[in-house]
């Protein structure tokens, strides 16, 4: 006889922010992504300003007796966070929970479909694609990893049939949003958009807007898109593929 090992818990990591829109977008995603599993219990949890905290979360599993769990961070590319944050938090857990961390969101061609259906709901249509350049906006960080996935990230989706597409970063890195609007001007694209490659409002995501102001079409922030919960799931079954199926009785 056998009996089958119950799913490890997913344990979304969010960043967090003093802007309520951003824990909202998170719960958002959270609840897309439990309606397309009902049988995986996923709780969320945050490194700063929200709460409950990751940390705490975790304590409150292990209370329950919950033994395995996949962390997985919500970010779309392996800069600090994903490689100190929240390992320092997984190693604090506490001894009884069996954790591994899953991979961060992005790169994934499902990312660039999300982008993409920001782009159409903005305003945009398919038939607008060979004549109009497209800001890739980022929030940006110092590590070169992340930068490069995201200028690789441009390239890739300018070969989807874009007029152009170009890299852009809120903080840490260049160029701004604004100095791509101007260089896809001067590229002669018809039209240019901005396509925010985040997951939720804030800081940084109102500055890309803020740099998007000579732009012709602005795109939401990716938040609950329906791709981003299936990437998500992804991910989830990735990192818990190591665990047993079964065990026998």
């Amino acid at each position: 006889m056998y009996t089958m090992v119950k799913k490890p818990v997913l344990l979304v990591i969010a960043h967090g922010s003093r802007d309520p829109r951003h824990a909202a977008t998170v719960h958002a995603l959270v609840r897309r992504v439990r309606a397309l599993r009902p049988d995986v219990r996923v709780e969320t949890g945050f490194l700063d300003f929200n709460i409950p905290s990751a940390q705490g979360v975790l304590e409150s599993l292990a209370a329950e007796g919950v033994r395995d769990v996949v962390a997985l961070p919500l970010l779309l590319t392996r800069a600090f966070h994903a490689k100190a944050d929240i390992p320092a938090v997984l190693r604090d857990a506490p001894a009884q929970l069996r954790i591994l961390q899953a991979e961060v969101l992005g790169p994934s061609p499902l990312l660039l479909s999300a982008l993409e259906r920001r782009l159409y709901e903005a305003g945009l249509t398919p038939a607008d694609k060979s004549s109009t350049g497209v800001v890739l906006a980022s929030a940006g960080s110092t590590d070169p990893e992340a930068i490069a996935v995201i200028a690789e990230i441009a390239r890739e989706w300018r070969h989807t049939g874009w007029c152009a597409v170009r890299p852009a970063f809120a903080s840490a890195s260049l160029p701004r949003t604004e100095d791509a609007v101007r260089e896809l001007r001067s590229l002669g694209c018809a039209k240019v958009a901005v396509a925010p490659y985040v997951l939720a409002p804030g800081f940084l995501p109102d500055r890309i807007a803020r740099g998007a102001g000579e732009a012709d079409v602005l795109a939401d922030v990716l938040g609950p898109a329906p791709e981003v919960a299936r990437v998500l799931l992804a991910r989830y079954e990735a990192a818990r593929m190591p665990l047993p199926a079964a065990v026998g009785a």
